[in-house]
C-alpha cells in the first residue's frame, strides 16, 4: 500500500507489511521531541482498536475510519491486517508495522516516541481487543508512565461473546486466559480456582482441549456446568453446553477445530453442615499448638458454622 512520507524529523518506521525482522528505530533526543511536539500542536494518541473475531461484518465504522486515517497502524500480524482491510474495502494511508509478543519489548519505546511527536497510533491484534490475552499491555503501560493519551475503539470480544452464549451466570465473572501447558502447573492454577464463585472464561487450543477438560473435571468435579464455544461469529459457530463429564466425552469422540473459549460455572456455595462435623478439624489445629478459641474461630469461619455452637461441640466431645 502507498503511504505519505512522514513530515516529522523522526527516522522512518518499518515499511508497510514489513514482516517481523525490521530493525528497531533509535529514539530521538529530547530536544527533537520538544520541537516536533511544538510543531505538531501537541503529543498524539494511542487508540486500541478492536477487530472482528470471525465475521468481518462486525467491524465498526470507527475502526474503518481509524485504519484509513491513522498515521501508524501497529498490527500483531500484518498479513491478517492486509486481509481485513481488503474485506473492509479500506485503504491504510499511514505506516503499518508489525508489533507482537516477540518484538514489543524492542519496539515499544520507538512507538511511544512517535506518539510524543504528535502521531496517532492505532493498535490492532488478530482478533478482538488489544491487550486482552494479546499484545498491547506493554504499549499501554509505557504510555501511561509517559503521560500520553490512550483511548479505545471498543468492539468484538471473544470473552464476552462466549460468556453471553454459555448459559451460565453473567453477573460476576473472571477471565483466566490460557491455562499452563504443563500438567503440574495447570493443576496448581486450578487448585487456586477451586473455590472461585464467579463464572470463569478460558481460552484453549483445539488440540489441547481434551486434556484441559479432563483437568477441569478432576479439579472441579464431573458435575460442574460448563460450555465449549467454538468458532464464535464464524460460519461453523458451535456452543456445546453440559457438565464437565459430558463435555469431556464430546471432546474425546470429536475432531475439535477452530478457536476455542471454555466457560465454567463458579463453585457452588458450601453447605455449612453441623458443628459436630468439624470437631476433628478444631482438634487438629489444637494439636499443632493453636489455642482452642483461635482454632474454633478459624474452623467456624471456613465451615460457615456458629463459633458458639462449634465451641460447645468441641467441649462436649471431650
Amino acid at each position: 500500500m502507498d503511504h505519505e512520507p512522514s513530515p516529522s524529523p523522526l527516522p522512518p518506521l518499518d515499511p508497510p507489511f514489513d514482516g517481523d525482522d525490521a530493525a528497531a528505530v533509535p529514539a530521538p533526543d529530547s530536544a527533537s521531541v520538544s520541537a516536533a511536539v511544538s510543531a505538531s500542536g501537541g503529543p498524539g494518541r494511542i487508540v486500541l482498536a478492536a477487530t472482528p473475531i470471525g465475521n468481518a461484518g462486525d467491524a465498526s465504522a470507527r475502526l474503518v475510519e481509524l485504519l484509513a486515517t491513522a498515521d501508524i497502524v501497529a498490527a500483531e500480524d500484518t498479513r491478517r491486517l492486509h486481509r481485513l482491510v481488503q474485506n473492509l474495502g479500506v485503504t491504510v494511508a499511514g505506516r503499518i508495522i508489525s508489533y507482537h509478543e516477540h518484538n514489543e519489548a524492542a519496539k515499544t519505546a520507538d512507538l511511544l516516541a512517535q506518539v510524543r511527536f504528535g502521531k496517532t497510533l492505532v493498535m490492532v491484534t488478530d482478533a478482538g481487543m488489544p491487550s486482552v490475552s494479546d499484545p498491547g499491555f506493554r504499549l499501554v503501560e509505557g504510555a501511561v508512565a509517559a503521560g500520553l493519551t490512550v483511548t479505545a475503539a471498543p468492539g468484538p470480544s471473544a470473552v464476552l461473546t462466549a460468556l453471553a452464549l454459555s448459559g451460565l451466570p453473567t453477573d460476576r465473572f473472571c477471565f483466566e486466559g490460557f491455562l499452563p501447558r504443563k500438567a503440574g502447573e495447570r493443576s496448581s492454577r486450578l487448585a487456586d480456582l477451586d473455590t472461585e464463585r464467579r463464572t470463569m472464561v478460558f481460552f484453549e487450543a483445539p488440540h489441547r482441549l481434551e486434556p484441559m477438560l479432563r483437568a477441569l473435571r478432576e479439579s472441579f468435579g464431573a458435575d460442574r456446568r460448563a460450555a465449549v464455544c467454538r468458532e464464535l461469529t464464524k460460519t461453523y459457530e458451535e456452543v456445546i453446553r453440559g457438565t464437565l463429564r459430558e463435555l469431556l466425552e464430546w471432546a474425546e469422540s470429536s475432531e475439535v477445530r477452530g478457536e476455542i473459549a471454555v466457560v465454567v460455572g463458579g463453585a457452588p456455595e458450601r453447605e455449612p453442615g453441623r458443628p459436630e462435623d468439624h470437631v476433628a478439624a478444631v482438634n487438629g489445629l489444637i494439636a499443632q499448638g493453636i489455642r482452642l478459641k483461635e482454632a474454633v474461630a478459624a474452623v467456624a469461619e471456613d465451615a460457615k458454622v456458629s463459633k458458639r455452637e462449634l465451641y460447645a461441640a468441641v467441649l462436649a466431645a471431650r
